[in-house]
């Protein structure tokens, strides 16, 4: 027995059946697989067991940032297991293969079903609208059809239709200026400024509107302030305009993170299909839709504001399925996702979810107004119809934050009421230095600050505002489903830490002011709440000096700069002074 066996090895070993030696492929680490181990720019000559791959692209993959960090996106980065099994599970599906994958179609039909019901469609009106890729597909459909309108209303009567331009805010995201360009209309960037809070200014949108205008890309979330621009204003206005000029402009709302905040955190706001001249509506299902990045959808307000001419034919369980799409093949499974999201947490869950994003937002906001170094360009915190910081408007924001949160407390936290004191917007906080503090130290920088904030893995961008704002400087901090309020307690305590580090490079070297790592015993429980109560009246210079060394010492930061004497130094206030005394270099 033993002698026919020994007889058969050669032959498995030689199809691979027996043992073999190990050799450095075997290896995760040390197979001599890098990144660097050939030249990156070609196409690789030969492979490399799965496990090398994997690894190789997951550690280079470390130094990405932390999505949980990351406060700049406004896309989902967080969703629960179950959904990323159903993810997992339909990777392999098209959706436009309707024919194989029928119940998929079905279940795409009953979101766009579901959206025309939140978007206030009319009843009885079959929905008319697709899934896209993400929202800058919907915008460019969006745009597509009003021009295709514009352009058959101009044939029919007989008038030129090749110079056709579209208005919209300067504020807007690039894809608005995609859909101009691609599609061969000038763009009419309507100037923004403080007094429009940086978004849409209707009259003067208005005054560059001509017979040529295919219609107008309104913003209902601003990227850079998360205001939202007023939608049925501008439909007013364009009602006036079309009675005296006889200009017919339709509008397309942008709602790519609005449309899923509004009608759970403001349901009273009108922007959606129940303002008159609103046409179409986009919106990515992977930001406030709470689905990973791949998922948007547009939606026409009826059949007829989609030209026929858009769509194309194809056969479907002996009928025929439209389809208007600029991609054609488009991954099922986050369409599946967003299906998982309704079901799992219908209308009351997202309310939840909405609710307590402006409530963390408005933390935020009010905690790091309070501290007196920052203001915030939102205004989600504040009352509603006042607009812009001041420190009569800060006062009021603290004081309506108190009063609102206790009014939470007695609720579901579903109930949207709890937002109606404050102005609508966004659950995004922009934010800059004062002009106090700016006063007091002309060279500090925002930028350093956002740049010493990754050194805690926090994601804060620095950027200007839109056009003819562009002067202005603002750190942005999107909150969403997975931000808690530790979440909001830790990011204040880390940027309190990075604007006094910022300070202490002034007058030290880069090794000195990063040298003070925080107390392991301090504790941020509650510290955006504790600041946001701390500074509820007017202070004078030397008192917001001592809050300001105050906040230092609960999070642990508080610095002598003379340490070898034992004692803080003298406050002193003078700007230009040779002597920079602690509280000089703090604030």
């Amino acid at each position: 027995m033993d002698d026919s066996i020994n007889e058969l090895l050669p032959g498995m070993r030689r199809l691979g059946l027996g043992r073999r030696r190990q050799t450095a492929t075997d290896m995760t680490y040390g197979a001599g697989y890098t990144e660097s181990s050939g030249d990156v720019r070609s196409f690789p000559p030969t492979g490399m067991p799965a496990r090398n791959a994997y690894q190789l692209i997951h550690d280079s993959l470390r130094f990405d940032g932390d999505p949980a960090l990351n406060c700049a996106t406004f896309l989902t980065t967080w969703m629960e297991p179950e959904a990323e099994r159903l993810i997992v599970e339909n990777l392999g599906k098209n959706r436009v293969d309707i024919d194989e994958y029928e119940q998929t179609e079905r279940i795409h039909r009953r979101c766009l079903a579901h959206l025309h019901d939140l978007w206030h469609g009319a009843e009885g009106e079959k929905p008319t609208g697709t899934v896209v890729v993400g929202s800058s597909e919907g915008i460019m459909l969006g745009g597509l059809a009003m021009k295709w309108r514009w352009r058959a209303r101009r044939q029919a009567a007989g008038k030129d239709a090749s110079r056709p331009n579209i208005v919209f805010a300067a504020n807007a995201q690039v894809a608005l200026e995609k859909t101009a360009r691609y599609f061969d209309m000038e763009a009419r960037l309507v100037p923004v400024s403080a007094e429009s809070r940086f978004c849409l200014d209707v009259e003067r949108a208005a005054a560059m509107i001509d017979e040529n205008t295919v219609g107008m890309f309104v913003i209902l979330g601003s990227t850079y302030t998360g205001h939202y621009e007023n939608v049925a204003e501008m439909s007013r206005r364009l009602d006036r305009l079309h009675a005296d000029a006889g200009h017919d402009v339709p509008i397309h709302v942008d709602g790519a993170s609005g449309a899923f905040v509004a009608p759970f955190a403001q349901p009273r706001l009108e922007w959606d299909f129940r303002v008159p001249r609103v046409a179409s509506i986009s919106t990515s299902g992977h930001k406030f839709g709470l689905t990973y990045p791949g998922i948007g959808w547009v939606l026409w307000r009826a059949p007829e504001y989609l030209p026929d001419g858009l769509t194309f034919e194809l056969s479907y369980l002996g009928g025929v399925e439209k389809t208007f799409t600029l991609n054609f093949s488009h991954p099922s499974c986050f369409l599946l996702a967003q299906y998982y999201q309704f079901l799992r947490y219908g209308r009351t869950g997202y309310a939840r979810i909405m609710n307590a994003c402006m409530y963390h937002a408005r933390l935020l906001s009010v905690a790091i107004e309070a501290t007196g170094i920052y203001a915030c360009v939102s205004d989600i915190h504040r009352p509603r119809g006042c607009l812009g910081y001041s420190e009569e408007s800060r006062l009021a924001a603290s004081r309506l934050f108190a009063d609102a949160a206790q009014a939470a407390e007695r609720t579901s936290g579903t109930d949207p009421s709890v937002n109606e004191p404050f102005n609508d917007g966004l659950p995004e906080v922009a934010f800059c230095f004062t002009d106090w503090f700016r006063h007091k130290h002309p060279t500090a920088s925002q930028d350093v600050v956002s740049t010493l904030l990754r050194v805690r893995g926090w994601i804060v961008p620095n950027y200007p505002l839109p056009p003819d704002a562009a002067d202005i400087h603002v750190m942005r901090v999107v909150i969403k489903e997975a931000s808690s309020e530790d979440y909001v307690n830790r990011l204040v305590r880390d940027l309190l830490w990075a604007t006094q580090t910022m300070l202490d490079m002034h007058r030290q070297d880069v090794a000195e002011a990063l040298g003070h790592p925080l107390a392991p015993s301090t504790s941020t429980s509650g510290l955006a709440h504790e600041i946001a109560a701390s500074n509820r009246a007017s202070m004078d210079d030397a008192q917001k000096h001592s809050h300001w060394n105050g906040l230092l010492k609960r999070i642990g930061e508080l610095h002598a700069a003379d340490k070898d004497k034992g004692k803080h130094p003298k406050m002193e206030l003078q700007n230009n002074g040779t002597h920079k005394s602690f509280y000089q270099k703090s604030c």
